[in-house]
């Protein structure tokens, strides 16, 4: 059996393509955190960005994102440690510790919606943020790592 690029290559040398290919299109970094100004502590909450297409998961303006939410982050593989906040499910996340894809991931199943029936993406209980008037009151706990 032959070996997926993510499982021979680091982060850090993917392609540009290979390194997009492995979002799942979960949405869940497109949500609201808030942190503890004192223990540092994150929440996540159920809010997602106003450009998240809470059907899809993805992003309705992908290519203008930082333009149009100047806070939104853009994930590269020579940051990716700093990214803690990710969902324990997010490929760079599970890459960047030596883990491998779960099952559901697209890239393995060859369905991009396959994120969505494994019950992993924001599909179905997220709301956006022009719809919130205060985060605080949307905080939710995501489960331990898998």
């Amino acid at each position: 059996m032959a070996n997926h690029f993510w499982q021979t290559k680091s982060l850090a040398e993917m392609t540009l393509a290979e390194w997009e290919s492995l979002c799942d299109g979960c949405g869940k970094c497109c949500l609201h955190k808030l942190q503890d100004s004192g223990s540092g502590e994150l929440f996540q909450t159920n809010v997602a960005c106003h450009l998240l297409d809470l059907d899809s998961a993805r992003c309705t303006r992908y290519s203008v994102r930082f333009q149009l939410v100047p806070d939104c982050i853009q994930l590269n593989p020579q940051k990716i440690e700093r990214f803690a906040w990710l969902p324990n499910t997010c490929a760079y996340r599970l890459l960047a510790v030596g883990k491998d894809l779960p099952e559901w991931h697209p890239l393995l199943s060859g369905d991009s919606r396959s994120v969505h029936r494994a019950g992993m993406s924001v599909r179905g209980w997220t709301i956006s943020e022009l719809h919130v008037q205060q985060l605080e009151e949307h905080i939710m706990h995501w489960s331990p790592d898998p």
